[in-house]
Formats: structure tokens, C-alpha cells, sequence
């Protein structure tokens, strides 16, 4: 069965997103970049809210600026043709390898499961990933742990009322400072 995971970066203090809704904090360095090239060749599908999709909308042409440099050109080969299924109630649209979701999360998730194919489901956005947490849908967690206090904003972890146990998979400290945290949902014998 495919794993689904929901992998993002993270300021110390838990935030993908600041107060003022700004993210410029969590841009990879070469490093950290690199990473995220190497995470994406395991992802099958990407599931995202409209906000990280209309964020990541950027990719859809950015191989035509000049200007790129060749890992974000390797991104870009890897990222467009990526199927994604976007979760929305305002769009009507979307484009490239992307397609609206055509029935709720768990049904979206369920289907994927049970389809041929190889690659992880990745989650993407804190609003869905917090209906998938509330769901018991998400097996892994991966948080790339960015050296800066935001003080608020959008948390990483859905705020739910509900223990989770978590086994640590991997860490690893980048030359930068920056931290992955990878934890594995621990699931009773039998599930």
C-alpha cells in the first residue's frame, strides 16, 4: 500500500507560514534544495490545498526564465509532469499534470491507494494535511526544521485534541543549520 506523507519546511517554533504570511524564510539553500530534488523522485501523486498549489504555480513556466539554474531546472522536469490532485472549493481550473479532486480527502486517498503505480502520496499544505491527520490518513511525517523564530502564523502539526505516537525513521543536519526530522505514525498491531 502507498505511503502517504506530508513533508514541509518548519521555523523552530512549529510555523510554515508567519504571522504576516510570509514564507521568505524557508527558502533552501543549494543543500536543502537538493534534498527536496531527491524527496520528490518518491512521490507518485502530490496532494495539495489551493494556496500551495496557486504558490507552486510559479513551476508551470519557470523553465522558460533564462535565468534558472540547473537544479531548479531539475526540479522543474521533475515537478510539472508530477500528477497532483488539488483540493479546492473556489477554483474551477487548474493546470499542467494537475487535476481537481473529484470527491473528499479520504476518498481521494483511498482511491489512490488502491490504483497501480509506484511513489509515495504527498501532502502538501497545513489545512489538508490537518483533515488527513484528523482522519488517521498521514503514515509519515517529515519536517525540514529552518534556524528562525516566527512567532505565530500557520502551524506545521493540525492543533487536534488526539495523541499520535511517532517513531523517529531519520535526522540529519545540513551544513547549514537546517534539520530533517523524518517520524514514522506508529499504528496498533494489526492496522
Amino acid at each position: 500500500m502507498r505511503d502517504v506523507t506530508y513533508s514541509m519546511g518548519v521555523s523552530l517554533d512549529g510555523y510554515i507560514v508567519g504571522p504576516d504570511g510570509g514564507f521568505d524564510w524557508t527558502a533552501p539553500d543549494d543543500e536543502v534544495f537538493r534534498f527536496w530534488i531527491e524527496e520528490i523522485r518518491s512521490v507518485g501523486v502530490h496532494l495539495l490545498g489551493r494556496r500551495l498549489y496557486e504558490t507552486m504555480l510559479y513551476w508551470e513556466t519557470a523553465e522558460e526564465d533564462p535565468s534558472l539554474d540547473d537544479a531548479s531546472r531539475e526540479w522543474t522536469a521533475l515537478w510539472n509532469p508530477l500528477p497532483k490532485v488539488v483540493f479546492s472549493t473556489t477554483l474551477t481550473s487548474v493546470e499542467g499534470s494537475a487535476r481537481l479532486a473529484s470527491g473528499g480527502l479520504a476518498e481521494e486517498i483511498e482511491r489512490l491507494r488502491a490504483e497501480p503505480g509506484d511513489g509515495e502520496i504527498a501532502i502538501g499544505g497545513a489545512t489538508l494535511a490537518a483533515e488527513a491527520a484528523e482522519l488517521g490518513l498521514i503514515d509519515e511525517y517529515r519536517t525540514v526544521v529552518h534556524p528562525v523564530l516566527v512567532g505565530g502564523g500557520i502551524p506545521f502539526f493540525p492543533r487536534q485534541e488526539r495523541r499520535e505516537d511517532l517513531e523517529l525513521v531519520e535526522t540529519r543536519t545540513f551544513a547549514s543549520k537546517f534539520v530533517l526530522l523524518r517520524y514514522r505514525v506508529r499504528r496498533p498491531t494489526g492496522s
